[in-house]
């Protein structure tokens, strides 16, 4: 058993961005806060799988190059390899949980 609180982990960011709850060994989960104008950057996985669950705020999804209007409540499941990137083009902070699964810390491939 691992218990943490997210209090006690940081952002990669300072304030925002990636802040990872749990890193494997079978699973990688964490939070992602965006702050208005941030984007995740855009990039892909080779055999990873990820999910994100947006708790608060809206923002732009891309997946493969096609823009999703995302709120509160919407959740996205993407295969590898699914580009995706998120934007965060409101006036408030954006809140997700995201999920990836098998746990390969590298890889992630940038890609715009």
């Amino acid at each position: 058993m691992e218990k943490v609180n997210e209090h006690e982990k940081p952002f990669r960011g300072g304030d925002s961005g990636v802040k990872y709850l749990f890193r494997g060994p079978k699973t990688d989960w964490g939070i992602i806060v965006m702050k208005p104008g941030e984007r995740l950057g855009g990039h892909y996985h080779n055999e990873v799988e990820e999910t994100f669950y947006l708790v608060e705020g809206r923002c732009k999804f891309y997946v493969n190059g096609v823009e999703y209007q995302a709120v509160a409540g919407d959740a996205f499941r993407l295969e590898a390899p699914e580009r995706h990137d998120i934007w965060n083009d409101s006036d408030a902070p954006a809140r997700f949980i995201f999920i990836k699964v098998p746990y390969l810390p590298h890889d992630k491939v940038d890609a715009p």
